[in-house]
């Protein structure tokens, strides 16, 4: 018979490893969270509040990690305790290079974010009209129409 109780040194180390995976997101260490998912690290980690590593990824801007994270099977969609999809963290900020990237791996680019705000209406409200303009050409809706 199996044991598939977690005992607590394993539960510790396993927090361990997802605050360095987060941490190597984050900052957009690649070189160090790619041989960590090759190993066998679920790609859609989350930090204690929900943040995938893509969304992490994604929302400080680091491309190639995001890339990475995405070759590696992430879900695109996936949502933090918030409700809110990486590309509607990208939104918000604007980087449109980020925007293009989840896009293009298949974003829901009306997907509702909380109370049916959009990703292009974070993008409106902060002044992000290149990211608008990509959003629209790429089927983005302002609402249900």
């Amino acid at each position: 018979m199996l044991d598939l109780e977690i005992r607590p040194e394993e539960e510790k180390r396993y927090e361990e490893l997802l605050v360095m995976a987060s941490g190597f997101a984050r900052s957009g260490d690649t070189d160090q969270l790619v041989p960590m998912l090759r190993s066998g690290l679920p790609v859609d980690l989350k930090d204690e509040k929900g943040n995938s590593l893509l969304m992490l990824a994604t929302y400080n801007g680091n491309a190639a990690t995001a890339k990475a994270i995405l070759d590696h099977g992430a879900d695109v969609d996936l949502r933090n305790d918030r409700g809110q999809t990486p590309l509607g963290g990208v939104a918000f900020k604007g980087n449109l290079e980020m925007v293009g990237l989840l896009v293009e791996h298949g974003a829901n680019v009306n997907a509702d974010q909380g109370g049916g705000k959009r990703p292009i209406l974070f993008a409106y409200m902060f002044g992000r009209f290149k990211v608008v303009r990509y959003l629209r050409a790429n089927g983005a809706k302002i609402r249900g129409d």
